[in-house]
């Protein structure tokens, strides 16, 4: 195989497309954006991932990857477009479906079709198998399909492409043969072979075990709210035991797998699924009660003004796909306050963001940290101290330092803290036990 055509140049198939390029492949690359397509055309990125840019000119000048909004001819094609859910809880496969129509009048005999998006189980046998039937192909015999999900962190995609171990599910022995040989080439992490549907399970399950987990830090801050001990040290301390694991909480759960995927596994088992869907309903609650505590930090004082920091749904990424930041943001608008927000790493335009940290506290009430960038904790907080109207800091990440805030005459909240373990004025800090 020398020709790829990767349907979709989002955060996983542009990486993947480039990274075939950079190993030897002709690749063309396909996105129903027209103006994706013009920027990658003049070697610009609409993303933002660590050493691609670099790759990516590379690979255009050699020729090896071209674009354009309609596919071609070639020998395997990598489907990565995106797999949303709708309103009501339930997978949208429109991309998905869309993207396999799209390549059926380029299918030849021997060609591999490879699914990376994360679906819903049975994705490739109920929706993708009878869609390339068209093609007049026999499956399993002429074509061949395989699902090899993702599993990379945005900000170390490259690395973690490369590095890490792949799934890899035929639909038969041969397509699993086909794809592992494919993915070969660059993997250096070790291919385990499975079928189609386990492998769909397999990126669900890695992400709901996170979803569940971090669902269980942050009903373990809100136990602290009310019983009052200090939830960070206390799971810093539990996670000393060899076989304990707990995540940290936060102001909620983003990103478009761990906050997403869950709900695939829930609309086709809901009887089964009684944690999972518990743990999804606690994570989607924390940017309601996080947006109540902030309301009750500043609820008598007149006029207040919030000041949010981060955007973004995690550290030292421009991504603010199902971002809890965003939820806390309407929430806070709902209830009528004023806000400055600030995030460094986000560049489109959102109500009320300002370009440094300066102007974000000037004035403020209530300086509150959503996103755990690490140039947040960089901040000079002795410098910003003389503008903001009340010095008081609400820390969802847990990634500033109390006793430095402190020494610089701040009030300092966590997360999970009770009004019991700080000294704050009344008029400004408020019992969180009745929330």
């Amino acid at each position: 195989m020398k020709k790829l055509c990767v349907m979709g140049l989002g955060y996983i198939g542009l990486p993947t497309a480039v990274i075939f390029a950079k190993h030897g492949f002709n690749v063309h690359g396909v996105d129903i954006n027209p103006s994706v397509i013009n920027k990658l055309k003049n070697k610009e990125l609409h993303i933002e991932e660590h050493g691609l840019k670099e790759m990516l000119i590379e690979v255009i000048e050699t020729g090896r990857l071209t674009f354009s909004t309609e596919p071609v001819k070639a020998d395997a094609f990598i489907i990565a477009v995106p797999t949303p859910i709708n309103k009501d809880k339930t997978a949208n496969l429109n991309y998905v479906k869309t993207a396999t129509e799209m390549i059926v009048p380029n299918l030849e005999k021997g060609n591999l079709v490879i699914l990376e998006s994360t679906v819903p189980p049975r994705t490739v046998e109920h929706i993708m198998i009878p869609i390339l039937k068209k093609s007049g192909l026999s499956i399993g015999d002429e074509l061949f399909v395989s699902h090899s999900p993702e599993r990379v962190l945005p900000g170390r995609i490259i690395e973690e492409l490369i590095l890490n171990d792949r799934i890899v599910g035929g639909i038969n022995e041969k397509s699993s043969q086909l794809t592992a040989e494919l993915y070969q080439i660059f993997v250096t992490g070790k291919i385990h072979i499975t079928d189609a549907t386990t492998a769909e399970m397999v990126k669900l399950m890695e992400n709901i075990y996170r979803d569940v987990n971090i669902a269980l830090a942050n009903e373990f801050a809100r136990i602290a709210e009310r019983v009052g001990f200090n939830v960070w040290e206390a799971i810093e301390l539990a996670n000393q035991h060899p076989r304990v694991n707990l995540h940290m909480p936060g102001p909620g759960v983003g990103g478009h797998c761990i906050a997403v995927d869950p709900w695939f596994v829930i609309e086709h088992a809901p009887e089964e699924s009684k944690l999972i869907s518990l743990a999804r309903k606690i994570n989607d609650s924390t940017p309601f009660h996080v947006a109540n505590v902030i309301e009750k930090y500043v609820k008598d004082i007149e006029k207040p003004i919030i000041s949010l920091l981060g955007l973004a749904f995690k550290g030292n990424v421009n991504d603010i796909r199902e971002s809890p930041s965003l939820k806390v943001i309407e929430l806070l608008r709902k209830k009528g306050f004023q806000l400055k927000i600030y995030d460094p790493y986000i560049n489109q335009h959102i109500e009320g963001k300002v370009n440094d940290v300066k102007e974000v506290a000037k004035g403020s009430d209530l300086l509150v940290i959503l996103t755990d960038h690490h140039i947040f904790k960089e901040i000079d907080f002795k410098m910003i101290k003389g503008l903001m109207r009340r010095q008081v800091v609400f820390d969802t990440r847990h990634i500033l330092n109390k006793g430095q805030l402190e020494s610089a005459g701040y009030h300092y909240i966590e997360l999970g803290s009770p009004l019991s373990m700080y000294n704050c004025d009344k008029q400004i800090c408020f019992s969180l036990i009745d929330h």
